[in-house]
């Protein structure tokens, strides 16, 4: 298969990106039907930290990261790098020197389904990376591979362009024909949830504004007033024998 570099792709809009940049990857991944989140093997450096923005994709050799430094040429000011392997390794494929030249390019961050290095200096720049292992081990500079090319990474599909958003809880991708259909059906559901707690603060509880009691009853769950009521009723004793 020939291996490649894709200089240029489309991305979401200006406009697009400010609106996401108001959610959550919870309320995103609801909103689309439960679909786009990536494995939870995949973990923040930094708490606190959430980015939005277009997906320049990297597909390297495990223990190789040539591509790597071919994509830094293409990132434009924004964008998120996100970065797969052929093959299984954890080696630390970025460190400290990469993640200065990304920033030096505008890069808000790293998705890497692999394994980073040179933690304490990528903290100390406040460089958001998610990332799935924390390694010294090195890699070549020897093979090459894919930059923009559609890739699986953390077990979902990204396309080049398509909306990255990574936060505390972890994170979600977007389809690029997706956006504008998710961005209305987030909303909908912060709207839903603004009513909630509303509801909440008036002292209503959730057993009773979702209708959970038909569930619980037929769930076969029992309520009982006292612990020695239960105890009772375990034993087969009615309350008053």
């Amino acid at each position: 298969m020939q291996k490649y570099v894709v200089k240029t792709i489309e991305r979401p809009s200006a406009a697009i990106l400010a609106e996401y940049k108001k959610l959550d990857v919870s309320t995103v991944y609801e909103a689309q039907g439960k679909q786009g989140i990536l494995s939870p093997k995949l973990k923040p450096i930094l708490s606190n930290t959430m980015i939005v923005g277009p997906a320049v994709t990297v597909i390297c050799p495990a223990g190789d990261n040539l591509m790597i430094h071919a994509a830094i040429e293409v990132c434009k000011p924004g964008d998120i790098l996100v970065i797969t392997t052929e093959g299984e390794g954890l080696a630390g494929m970025i460190g400290e020197l990469i993640v200065t030249a990304l920033m030096r390019k505008g890069v808000q961050g790293v998705i890497i389904d692999s394994g980073i290095r040179d933690v304490r200096q990528i903290r100390d720049l406040r460089f958001p990376i998610w990332t799935r292992e924390i390694l010294s081990q090195g890699t070549n500079k020897i093979k090459g591979g894919w930059v923009n090319a559609p890739a699986i990474c953390g077990g979902a599909s990204i396309a080049p362009g398509d909306l990255v958003m990574a936060d505390d809880d972890g994170v979600v991708v977007v389809k690029k024909e997706d956006l504008q259909s998710t961005l209305e059906l987030a909303n909908a559901r912060l709207a839903k949830e603004a009513g909630t707690i509303e509801k909440i603060e008036s002292g209503q509880i959730s057993v009773d504004f979702y209708n959970l009691r038909p569930v619980l009853e037929a769930e076969g769950v029992v309520y009982y007033e006292t612990e020695q009521e239960h105890r009772l009723a375990q034993n087969g004793v009615k309350q008053n024998d």
